[in-house]
């Protein structure tokens, strides 16, 4: 009778250990959430919200233009350098100290008005933010269920994606106060952030092997060579995502359309995204990331392919946007859920870095492209810089495939 007393405590002991962990990677999965939403906020504000204030001081378009690649030259910077010290020291410290170089920054922005300090403040935002993203990403990825990967990154990029959309509404505060959406921002920022002391710290697995013979160079070379084709989703992602908050509005009023009208046609692009990337993701899982990525960018390349033809009505324009972005303004999450498939866990934190620095390649890269096209080739659509980027991507995945088989 003791005997078998002692088995049932040991028995319920086991089910509550369980059930708590279970709680406890559910809670901390939304903790993590929350902190990319905050972060895909403070990116959607700074990035009008800087270029709004230095347009009303005189500062050159130009200039401003330049002013704003400071974020993607801070995630540049910072990517070599975060593999070894997550390995270390784990997902936890890196996420702290991320986010608190972003509630700094935005909170000292205010103070001091000149261009090479909030140049300066930019790089650190995109520092902090990357660091953040690195630690939550890779966390996020290494965790979840293969059966539920599509589904858990299409939820981390759908609340990135919501804090992105409503960050700009932050401008609409400068009417109030100049100083006031940044110090909104950083106190959510800070109020999120700490909800981190309530999460256990966790390191990424390793293979013993892998990591000991091998710098982080060849950790990202090896990644590349094995997962080259999903890096490609991220890169088209902030090619793509930049372009059109950096040229379109240009382009948009050289054929005719009124500045505000641009500024509603614009965030249909994400409003489509975020009703479509939960049910990609879901969908991914059950019919492959290789087949979703190839059917949203083929529709995605048919939406832009009509803009070539209809970039003069403005209904069709507002349709256009929001259905492209129901089918590519998912390729972000995609490639990352792409990415986790291909590479074996070791290697994550270093595909995780990879996609970073695809995603800042194709923000810097496509408003550079895109504005060179607008500027030396006139009178042909800007649309047709999306579609042949998009065009090349669907190539490279359906190639990649084909020589797989082959070898």
């Amino acid at each position: 009778m003791t005997y078998f007393k002692k088995t049932i405590r040991l028995e319920l002991q086991c089910f509550t250990e369980r059930r708590d962990e279970m709680v406890s990677v559910k809670i901390r999965f939304w903790i993590l959430i929350a902190l990319v939403t905050i972060s895909g906020f403070s990116q959607g504000m700074l990035l009008p919200l800087l270029a709004v204030i230095l347009e009303q001081n005189g500062v050159a378009s130009s200039i401003n233009g330049l002013h704003a690649t400071g974020l993607y030259i801070g995630v540049l910077i910072a990517s070599p350098f975060m593999e070894k010290p997550m390995r270390k020291f784990g997902f936890k410290p890196i996420i702290l100290i991320g986010g608190i170089l972003v509630f700094v920054s935005l909170a000292l922005f205010p103070f001091w008005q000149a261009l090479w300090f909030w140049f300066i403040l930019r790089v650190m935002v995109g520092i902090g933010d990357h660091m953040l993203h690195f630690g939550t990403q890779t966390w996020v990825t290494t965790t979840v269920e293969k059966e539920t990967r599509g589904r858990s990154i299409a939820l981390y990029g759908l609340f990135f994606g919501a804090g992105f959309t409503l960050g700009p509404l932050m401008t609409r505060l400068l009417s109030v106060n100049e100083a006031l959406p940044f110090l909104l921002s950083a106190s959510l920022s800070v109020i999120v952030w700490s909800t981190m002391f309530f999460v256990r710290n966790r390191w990424p697995e390793d293979d013993d092997r892998t990591v000991q013979t091998s710098s982080s160079i060849k950790r990202f070379i090896k990644s590349g060579k094995i997962a080259w084709v999903a890096f490609l989703a991220p890169f088209g992602y902030g090619f793509m995502e930049a372009s059109l908050h950096g040229v379109f509005p240009v382009y948009g009023m050289r054929i005719g359309h009124d500045v505000d009208i641009l500024s509603l046609i614009i965030p249909c692009f994400a409003a489509g995204s975020l009703i479509s990337q939960l049910p990609l993701g879901i969908l991914s899982d059950r019919l492959g990331r290789r087949n979703v990525l190839l059917v949203v960018i083929l529709g995605g390349a048919l939406c832009f392919w009509l803009a070539t033809f209809l970039e003069a009505s403005v209904p069709a324009l507002f349709l256009l946007f929001a259905l492209s972005g129901m089918f590519v303004g998912s390729l972000f999450s995609l490639g990352i859920s792409y990415m986790t498939d291909l590479l074996p866990k070791a290697l994550l934190p270093a595909g995780n870095i990879m996609c970073g620095i695809s995603f800042s390649l194709g923000s810097i890269g496509g408003p550079y492209i895109g504005g060179l096209f607008v500027q030396y080739v006139p009178g042909v659509s800007f649309f047709y810089v999306i579609v042949i980027m998009l065009v090349f991507l669907f190539g490279a995945i359906l190639l990649k495939r084909e020589r797989a088989v082959a070898s």
